[in-house]
């Protein structure tokens, strides 16, 4: 459970699911277990590969010493051959739903591993590449029921892609000198100032903004109801509170409250949007 990172896994399956519900008018409980399980394997392998690369980073950082490999309570080679079953497996499982879910999940587990994970000590736009994989899952779930893509995918991953910049960044404020430890550079401005506070304001209007684009004529079959649109609103005008109260306090304690309404934020979205399908998307 601690290599594959159990939680975080289950709630980016989770978005997958999210999206298959926007897009069937009908349930098929067969696609929801395989994009489940194999969704599953995907995520986990790839949270593995990090963990095998970043081992002895780590050691370095309190809030990962503790984990399988750096304490070497797992080998490595028990790593590795764990995540390429969890490999196979999820692209056998996912590849019975169709090709493109298979192949872009694959793509998202070597964006993650081979792009993002590198990049980290390297340059604070690691997180760019990081919010690819993300955001994949929520428009994957689309494509798993319809097997194209089109505008309606277009707008889920966008959801999720300037979601993760405000959720990670402050994660980032919150672990900024453990992640110095192991030279890990996330904030965008290497520092927790007033660069990075405007950053995480602008990506959280954009993510609003984007988040009810489905109210208008411009998201295909993609719906919107009036009052889910004005919940939304609501929910992401929270998490902006909290992103200028970062800005004005700085502090790790402003950080965290701006970490928890970003995760509650994106739970309830996808949440209100599956509702809102389930009563036609015309709540007036």
């Amino acid at each position: 459970m601690q290599l594959t990172k159990f939680r975080l896994t289950l709630s980016v399956v989770f978005s997958s699911l999210a999206g298959y519900l926007l897009a069937a008018n009908a349930i098929n409980f067969s696609i929801i277990l395989l994009l489940f399980f194999g969704g599953f394997s995907i995520v986990g392998a790839s949270n593995i590969i990090n963990q095998i690369l970043e081992k002895d980073l780590d050691k370095l950082m309190s809030r990962t010493k503790n984990r399988p490999l750096p304490n070497k309570r797992v080998s490595i080679r028990f790593a590795f051959y764990f995540a390429l079953i969890m490999i196979f497996l999820g692209i056998y499982l996912l590849n019975e739903i169709n090709f493109r879910t298979a192949f872009f999940s694959f793509v998202s587990l070597l964006i993650y591993t081979l792009i993002y994970t590198p990049l980290k000590t390297k340059t604070p736009f690691s997180v760019f590449f990081g919010a690819i994989p993300g955001a994949l899952p929520f428009m994957l779930g689309w494509v798993a029921h319809s097997n194209k893509f089109g505008i309606e995918p277009g707008i889920l991953f966008m959801i999720q892609f300037f979601w993760q910049f405000p959720h990670f960044w402050s994660i980032g404020w919150i672990l900024n000198d453990d992640y110095k430890k192991a030279g890990f550079k996330m904030l965008p401005s290497g520092n927790k100032d007033k660069k990075t506070g405007l950053l995480i304001i602008t990506y959280t209007l954009w993510m609003i903004l984007i988040s009810i684009t489905p109210i208008s004529d411009y998201s295909g079959t993609l719906n919107l109801g009036y009052f889910s649109s004005v919940i939304i609103i609501f929910l992401g005008l929270i998490m902006l509170y909290f992103a200028i109260d970062l800005i004005i306090k700085r502090s790790i304690k402003a950080a965290k409250k701006l970490m928890f309404s970003s995760i509650i934020y994106i739970t309830l979205v996808q949440v209100v949007y599956v509702l809102d399908k389930i009563l036609n998307g015309y709540i007036l």
